[in-house]
């Protein structure tokens, strides 16, 4: 069928039968949303989309569907989901449909026997992928009929919703949104402490996705290092989450090992690392940015955590880990001076030409490693380098 986007959305048209819609979506609209050139083309229609909006919400469970996969694709570019966020900050509920998406997503994430929560998941995971949108979708969801606590509680669910939903993807909508220092203060808000309902999910076996969003939301909530003290203390005990991915079955001295955080000690032999190179690399940049202020060095040094990076190191075989890694176990090297293990930590190997002299943290007297300004003729070099 060869239609023009006019005639497409003609058919589309509340009025029309529902055998027509359902043919036209499944045999136009969602084959054009895989073309690149097409939803740049679909998205100067904003009746269209908004019809689209107003699918979501149809009757009919091939109409809804076939809906939500084009819209997840519509909105997987950015100036799509630009475009849907205009639209929904400008609208709202019309006779029978709401046309704000987001609050539409909320809700059928939110009702436990609807069919679209996963795919309603995948909307708001592409629509907040855009850095500069986080603050505005955020402000959107604050306004729906449910708060962030009521949408975090689902997630944790063994199993909310009736009819197979996962809610996977709410992951990457967090993730996505902890970018924004604004979710990263609710996140870490001493009396709710949202961060503590993520951390059992970070070995989650079941689901690649919910893994990886939730070491993503660890990893963003760690580059604020007011909140290192916090992350690192028994309270919360951020460390040895990150680490257990990492840990494989090897054994330690009795000396060693009791030093280990309690969940690393004794492992068994049946032990595995996280088999997904990247979410590895997110958990070392994660300990990474731990490693900013002296006091957490300290911390880290004291729990041992040198041994489980020593081990991880013999059995990693991805390069970007490797070097991650290499350049993180500077850090437990006691040797090394702040301005040193700085320079080691993100311009490796430059450390052993330009500098000669190797000073304690004491003789350097610099706390937070962030704080080091790099002239800018040494940036270039060890940026061409990296």
């Amino acid at each position: 069928m060869e239609l023009t986007i006019k005639e497409i959305f003609q058919l589309l048209k509340p009025n029309v039968q529902s055998v027509a819609k359902s043919t036209v979506l499944e045999r136009v609209l969602l084959p054009l949303t895989d073309m690149t050139e097409e939803r740049e083309k679909l998205i100067k229609f904003p009746h269209l989309l908004k019809q689209l909006i107003a699918l979501l919400q149809d009757s009919s469970t091939a109409i809804a569907k076939d809906t939500s996969l084009a819209l997840i694709n519509i909105i997987a570019d950015e100036a799509g989901a630009k475009t849907f966020l205009s639209i929904s900050e400008s609208s709202s509920k019309f006779g029978k449909y709401n046309y704000n998406l987001i609050h539409v997503s909320i809700r059928f994430i939110m009702d436990k026997e609807s069919i679209l929560a996963d795919p309603c998941c995948m909307i708001l995971a592409n629509m907040t992928r855009p850095q500069h949108l986080a603050d505005r979708i955020m402000t959107l969801i604050r306004t729906s009929c449910y708060t962030w606590d009521d949408i975090i509680k689902a997630f944790c669910s063994k199993q909310y919703n009736n009819v197979g939903g996962k809610l996977h993807y709410l992951s990457s909508v967090f993730c996505n949104l902890s970018q924004s220092r604004r979710m990263r203060k609710y996140l870490m808000d001493r009396d709710h402490k949202m961060i503590q309902k993520f951390l059992p999910f970070i070995d989650y076996p079941d689901s690649l996705v919910r893994r990886s969003g939730i070491v993503g939301i660890i990893k963003n909530c760690c580059f604020d290092v007011e909140n290192h003290g916090w992350l690192l203390s028994p309270e919360i005990d951020i460390l040895s989450y990150l680490l257990i991915p990492l840990a494989g079955p090897e054994k330690f001295d009795d000396k060693d090992n009791a030093k280990l955080p309690k969940g690393l000690q004794n492992l068994p032999e049946t032990k595995q690392r996280e088999p997904n190179a990247d979410i590895r690399v997110m958990l070392l940049e994660a300990i990474t940015q731990l490693c900013a202020t002296r006091k957490s060095r300290e911390i880290l040094r004291k729990k041992n955590t040198y041994i489980i990076l020593r081990e991880y190191h013999k059995w990693e075989e991805n390069d970007t880990a490797l070097f991650i890694c290499e350049d993180l176990v500077a850090n437990f090297v006691p040797t090394l001076s702040i301005l040193d293990l700085f320079q080691l930590l993100f311009f490796r190997n430059v450390i052993f030409w330009h500098f000669s002299n190797f000073r304690t943290e004491e003789e350097i007297g610099l706390d937070n490693i962030k704080k080091v300004e790099v002239p800018s003729k040494y940036k270039k070099k060890f940026n061409k380098m990296n």
